[in-house]
């Protein structure tokens, strides 16, 4: 199985268990196989976790989602982190709030923050990229898709002004 593969069958078991009442996802990954794929892909279980959850409690984002947002991290993960773990984690006080803005944009920095931890591995547990602030974000500017904006903020390079313009383009 390619990584893609085991991605949506290891989605598809924990959306049977949390649907079957297990909401504890600390037992989700025990098989040494499933595991590894988070390793391999540079996720975090409970980064997992939150698409499953988010999935059967919203029915958004939908696994398809999940597996290209996974595909952009694991990219990001091998090609600029080399294969290499990031090395702390951006926590609620790291990062701006619900109300700032950026160049007239409100939230934008707050999901542009998360987008560039969310590359690098380093989202606090309590933190997701892709929860329903964001998702209503990105809806209402332009009604882009989460992997497509976080393949924006790895092209900005840090430069929130690029994003910007590409929302309003």
């Amino acid at each position: 199985m390619t990584w893609n593969d085991r991605f949506l069958d290891l989605f598809d078991r924990c959306v049977k268990r949390y649907r079957s009442g297990d909401t504890d996802f600390t037992g989700y990954y025990d098989a040494p196989a499933d595991a590894a794929l988070l390793a391999e892909i540079g996720c975090k279980p409970r980064e997992f976790f939150d698409f499953v959850e988010d999935f059967c409690e919203e029915s958004s984002p939908s696994p398809s989602t999940a597996l290209l947002v996974a595909a952009v991290r694991r990219d990001y993960f091998e090609v600029v982190m080399q294969g290499k773990p990031g090395g702390r984690n951006l926590t609620r006080d790291d990062i701006p709030t619900f109300g700032d803005e950026f160049d007239g944009i409100p939230y934008l920095p707050r999901i542009f923050a998360k987008a560039q931890a969310k590359l690098r591995g380093e989202l606090d547990p309590d933190l997701m990229y892709g929860c329903g602030g964001d998702r209503a974000f990105l809806l209402r500017n332009g009604d882009r898709h989460p992997a497509d904006f976080l393949r924006q903020v790895w092209a900005a390079g840090g430069d929130c002004g690029k994003v910007a313009r590409w929302l309003r383009s």
